[in-house]
């Protein structure tokens, strides 16, 4: 329940078309991931990239003991990989069993479906509520030569989230 006095924030965002991301992460033997709805570029130079991960999230818990993160931009023909990333756990469920990866830079998964993905080294992590974002620097990753269908919040609104917020 929002707090008062927040009531036209929460109308506001309701009505933006974020843009989606699929983070995953490993540390020690360990892969997560999870479907992101809070990332942003937050610098230009230097480059950095913020993501924010539920603290109530299985990927928050892998993440605090890993050194990089890879940020994911699905097509929207793929968005049942993004779906699966938002809806299920990986507390109860191996999404990488799931979907097509491979290891990519610094160990960390890379989503085959992902039609574009960076992987960052974590240079700062700090709390913001409900989430802690973590503070990006990109270290290698696949751009597309243009625009695509992205999948958007409107595309996965629907989802119950495998963790609540």
């Amino acid at each position: 329940m929002p707090e008062s006095g927040t009531e036209p924030f929460e109308a506001l965002v309701s009505l933006l078309d974020y843009p989606m991301f699929v983070v995953t992460t490993r540390a020690g033997d360990e892969n997560a991931g999870c479907l992101v709805g809070f990332g942003s570029q937050t610098s230009i130079n230097p480059s950095r990239f913020m993501v924010g991960l539920s603290k109530k999230n299985r990927t928050f818990r892998i993440a605090k003991d890993a050194t990089h993160l890879a940020v994911h931009v699905m097509p929207r023909h793929n968005v049942e990989v993004a779906r699966l990333f938002g809806s299920e756990t990986g507390d109860e469920t191996d999404k990488f069993a799931r979907c097509e990866w491979h290891e990519g830079p610094e160990g960390i998964p890379v989503l085959d479906a992902a039609g574009a993905w960076f992987v960052g080294k974590i240079r700062d992590r700090f709390d913001v509520g409900d989430h802690v974002a973590h503070v990006l620097e990109p270290v290698a990753g696949e751009a597309p030569e243009g625009f695509t269908d992205w999948v958007t919040f409107a595309d996965v609104r629907d989802l119950e989230p495998g963790h609540d917020a």
